[in-house]
């Protein structure tokens, strides 16, 4: 725990040490964040949190605990989703009754410097599919946020922006799968950092035709490709020096 937390917190101070001032932060992050020293730690103004809790932690209402708390609020709002594919489910839309309630958690019994923190309020939301397709486990995201959530507006924003996680992950996959980011063989700071400019570049446009290849299969290739590119493309796919005379489908 000790080792994520550092972890954590010292890619946060890093991240708002190379970003503009004049730039707001959001950092998004699965269940892994959920560590009071990260949560708790001193950020500058403009930089927020939103991250989905595994911890049903204690909090200071009568219910004494995080889950119960937040689920007597009432259902604010509904919000329709189209969750992406990842390796749990397949790629469908989800209808989540969302909640919202500002609360105060309190530092974990056992943390080795408890005495040192007082509770610290945060903005919870719970956003739960209540008619699951059959045989599908509902959604249920049970986020934690330091940005301020006094509208149904703006807990719905924090949903949709939670909904966007997997997508980011693709994308670092691409980057350092599809890319081989992590095996360039590159030693001064200087080209690590334009090779990571470029490939930032690559990785995106690669998750974009894949996503368009998905959601278009059937369209041509020139709805994206320019002639030239396609025709190369299709000239080293099929393993011939003339390319096919009608442009592939995105497929």
């Amino acid at each position: 725990q000790h080792k994520e937390s550092q972890r954590w917190l010292s890619a946060q101070q890093a991240t708002e040490e190379v970003i503009d001032k004049a730039v707001d932060i959001l950092t998004v992050a699965d269940r892994e964040a959920d560590i009071f020293d990260f949560v708790a730690q001193p950020r500058r103004a403009g930089s927020h949190l939103l991250i989905r809790a595994t911890h049903n932690r204690r909090v200071h209402q009568e219910t004494l605990y995080l889950l119960p708390s937040i689920r007597q609020s009432p259902i604010a709002a509904k919000i329709t989703l189209e969750l992406a594919r990842n390796p749990q489910r397949p790629a469908r839309l989800a209808t989540l009754s969302v909640r919202f309630k500002t609360l105060e958690i309190a530092p974990p019994r056992h943390h080795r410097q408890r005495s040192q923190y007082q509770p610290m309020r945060v903005q919870v939301i719970l956003a739960e599919e209540e008619e699951p397709p059959v045989g599908e486990p509902a959604v249920s995201w049970l986020l934690l946020s330091t940005l301020p959530v006094e509208r149904v507006e703006q807990a719905m924003q924090c949903v949709r922006w939670y909904s966007l996680r997997w997508l980011i992950e693709r994308y670092h996959y691409v980057l350092k799968s599809g890319c081989r980011l992590e095996q360039v063989q590159l030693q001064s700071k200087e080209r690590i950092e334009r090779a990571l400019a470029t490939y930032s570049v690559v990785a995106w446009r690669l998750l974009w035709l894949t996503y368009q290849a998905r959601e278009h299969p059937e369209q041509s290739c020139q709805t994206v490709l320019q002639e030239d590119e396609w025709r190369a493309l299709a000239c080293r796919m099929l393993k011939t020096h003339k390319p096919p005379a009608k442009a592939p489908s995105l497929d």
